[in-house]
């Protein structure tokens, strides 16, 4: 899907420096953004996701009562090159000061993001999160104790989700959907499995663990080839564990790499939503995982079973143990360094499920997550310098994460789920977060 926007001038359509920027612009961006006909300043705007500048001119201190009555963000591309012109600055400056939101791109790749991001606006307002659950928040389920803390549950949260962006969150019986998985025959499955397993290392595991695997596989993508406006789908995997002999990662796996659908572990809403700005509109990437800060103490170690923090260059208050269900958690075969499903590793799923065990590059990365009432999320840029590996515990190979101030990170942590993504992006998102009018919290 593309951006639609709308070319807005001062003067005339047919000015030629004018023209030339438009026609630049056609070609610039022509992957990200259909480009309809200009508009004069004050004329009415057709439908579109937004409006852009191609020109800047000094009748903008003039006319900032017809600016205000644009759609906003602003999208100001003056430059040949696809960016915000460096004599704007002043006019951008000025136009904020008046309560405008603008948004002036200083390289072209933050130009095609906003791009998405207009357009990912409009595809939310014909989009579908997918969770599987049956009775989470009323109890029945394992560690209730825990899972019954989580806002995800609550119907507070799809009301805000819902009414922020403008999608629809579906619900559908995990215990059904288990039900549908183990009645696929053997045979079907491994007709799939032999497929891809070439291209899908799986250690030592047993045949009857793929299987399963693939069954749920087979289950959930016959669901979404009857819906198309699903964008990301989650399954309650642990609280509701009984339901099933085996765990969703590897189909999250399998469904990324074939229609890039973005997977929620636990069925968790936020971290799904914040995983679809992140993947339609910066492209980089992500996955979500649990974070054990070294100041935690034995509230961490506890958890993951592990007798001490990973020894670390500087001050430990700074540093985090990212780890999921045994591992660093769900990483697609995309974004992965190494790859291998294993067998379970937490005593809260059947013996039978499995686990991914993978590796994000090691380098820059970028923790974010949406904040209710999702009009803000958490935006913190750290380091990945190396991965830890302890025997007989829920940490056989986590990542540890730096970031710059950890004392504060943890004081304005909003959840133990957060998204990691590869590189600094807190720029990137900045400029994101306009179009979805997000702030930006450190």
């Amino acid at each position: 899907m593309k951006a639609l926007l709308v070319p807005i001038y001062f003067k005339t359509a047919d000015d030629p420096d004018f023209s030339a920027q438009l026609q630049k612009l056609h070609v610039l961006l022509e992957d990200d953004a259909e480009i309809l006909p200009p508009v004069l300043l004050g004329e009415s705007i057709p439908d579109a996701d937004g409006v852009i500048f191609p020109e800047m001119l000094g009748a903008a201190y003039r006319q900032v009562e017809k600016i205000k009555q644009l759609p906003q963000p602003l999208l100001i591309v003056t430059s040949e090159f696809g960016t915000v012109s460096m004599w704007d600055w002043e006019i951008n400056t000025y136009l904020s000061a008046k309560g405008i939101r603008v948004i002036g791109p200083t390289n072209l790749e933050k130009t095609r993001q906003v791009c998405r991001a207009f357009a990912l606006r409009r595809q939310l307002r014909h989009s579908k999160l997918l969770v599987y659950q049956d009775q989470p928040a009323s109890g029945g389920g394992k560690q209730d104790e825990i899972f019954k803390r989580f806002y995800w549950w609550e119907p507070e949260c799809i009301h805000e989700i819902e009414s922020k962006f403008g999608l629809r969150v579906v619900k559908k019986s995990f215990k059904e959907l288990a039900g549908q998985a183990r009645a696929i025959a053997d045979e079907s499955a491994q007709k799939v499995w032999d497929e891809k397993k070439a291209a899908t290392p799986v250690g030592t595991l047993p045949t009857r663990a793929i299987l399963s695997a693939v069954k749920m596989y087979m289950a959930v993508k016959r669901d979404l080839d009857q819906d198309a406006e699903i964008i990301a789908a989650g399954i309650n995997c642990l609280n509701e564990s009984m339901f099933s002999d085996t765990t969703p990662c590897l189909v999250w796996n399998f469904l990324y790499q074939e229609q890039r659908l973005v997977w929620g572990c636990e069925a968790d809403l936020v971290s799904m939503l914040t995983k679809v700005l992140i993947d339609k509109t910066l492209g980089v990437p992500f996955m979500m995982t649990n974070l054990y800060p070294f100041q935690m103490g034995n509230a961490a170690l506890k958890h993951e079973h592990i007798p001490h923090f990973p020894q670390v260059d500087g001050a430990p208050e700074n540093y985090i143990l990212a780890a999921h269900c045994g591992y660093l958690g769900v990483v697609p075969q995309l974004f992965s360094t190494e790859w291998t499903l294993r067998e379970k590793v937490l005593a809260i799923v059947d013996d039978n499920a499995t686990a991914i065990d993978a590796r994000l590059p090691e380098g820059e990365i970028t923790l974010v997550k949406l904040m209710p009432p999702f009009d803000r999320w958490s935006v913190v840029e750290g380091h990945l310098p190396k991965y830890a590996q302890f025997k007989d515990s829920h940490c056989l190979n986590g990542a540890v994460l730096r970031v710059e101030n950890g004392r504060r990170l943890v004081d304005d942590l909003v959840s133990h789920h957060y998204i990691i993504t590869c590189g600094h992006n807190r720029n990137d998102l900045e400029m994101v977060a306009k179009v979805f009018v997000l702030d930006c919290i450190p």
